[in-house]
């Protein structure tokens, strides 16, 4: 079985939930490894950038009128989604600590397994 079919498959047996705690998991994980390594800007940047992506997909999601979710929580996403990329920044130029950033994912991560 090719790469591309295994990812496939997994991601037909994963609810959108499970894909969202996986896909926030891993980001988190670059940005707990950036912190923790006292990485060289570059994997900064790369950490800062995947958590960045993640958060522009939901933003762009709860944009949709389709998206089901209440549209107060709908709000308060983008509104994270606008706070990470903003702060994002802070942490490149200005070295702003990276921890709340992943505060904000583990609050998500407990948010989806709660539900």
């Amino acid at each position: 079985m090719s790469i591309k079919a295994y990812q496939r498959a997994a991601t037909q047996a994963e609810s959108p939930r499970e894909l969202e705690y996986r896909a926030f998991g891993q980001v988190t994980a670059g940005l707990v490894r950036a912190k923790e390594d006292g990485a060289a800007l570059p994997m900064v940047a790369e950490a800062l950038d995947a958590n960045r992506r993640l958060w522009n997909v939901l933003s762009a999601d709860c944009a949709v009128p389709e998206n089901q979710l209440p549209l107060a929580l709908r709000g308060q996403i983008i509104s994270l989604a606008m706070f990470v990329a903003r702060y994002s920044r802070e942490v490149l130029r200005e070295g702003a600590d990276i921890e709340p950033l992943i505060d904000i994912n583990r609050t998500m991560m407990e948010g989806l397994v709660a539900r």
